[in-house]
């Protein structure tokens, strides 16, 4: 990824810093041995660990749309937006990879995605926002405007579905580390929404 024109938005900046702090801490008391002395982890079946595995494989096609966005837009606000977005929800895949080995968990399952919400995705679909190949390959396909408002569109319902799933996090765990990281999560997410539906309609296009 080429170094962004401008800086990053102030919430992004904040929610980036604070993931990579929190990743190397935890990563210094794994390292010590601080956190596996701890009795009680999320185990294997937990609300935690499925949260943690689901939302980093809904965050990496984030991320792989917002750098695919980043270098073929025009658009400066558009730049800035999924730049912010590749970098925050990068660090924050790296944080909660970091919290399964902390616990001792595997980062991959057998468990059917949102199963741990109660509510497993059937066979054959994609969690909560998240474009299938078909929209996918228009998306990789499109240029321009054209290219830029389906970004826009597609990151929305995307946003939509992870602030779905945070929230389904937040109501099952008492992890404050857990909550931390879901809280700026929702918060970035609800931030970009609102930026991406501003462009939207300078473009003069629809959510």
């Amino acid at each position: 990824m080429r170094a962004p024109r401008g800086p990053l938005s102030p919430l992004a900046r904040t929610v980036f810093v604070a993931v990579l702090t929190g990743v190397l801490a935890l990563a210094i008391g794994f390292g010590a041995g601080i956190l596996t002395a701890q009795p009680r982890h999320p185990d294997d079946t937990s609300p935690e660990a499925g949260f943690a595995r689901d939302m980093s494989t809904h965050h990496g096609q984030a991320v792989s749309m917002a750098i695919e966005e980043y270098h073929a837009t025009k658009n400066p606000a558009l730049e800035t937006i999924s730049v912010d977005m590749a970098l925050t929800q990068q660090a924050q895949i790296g944080m909660m990879q970091s919290w399964l080995k902390s616990w001792g968990l595997e980062t991959n399952s057998s468990a059917r995605p949102m199963a741990w919400m109660n509510a497993p995705v059937p066979e054959g679909e994609l969690m909560p926002g998240m474009p299938d190949e078909t929209a996918r390959t228009e998306l990789r396909e499109a240029t321009g405007r054209e290219k830029d408002i389906l970004f826009s569109q597609l990151m929305i319902k995307h946003h939509l579905g992870g602030i779905h799933m945070v929230d389904g996090i937040l109501s099952r765990t008492e992890n404050a580390q857990v909550r931390e990281v879901a809280e700026s999560m929702k918060n970035a997410q609800q931030y970009e929404i609102g930026e991406l539906t501003k462009q939207l309609a300078a473009m003069g296009a629809k959510p």
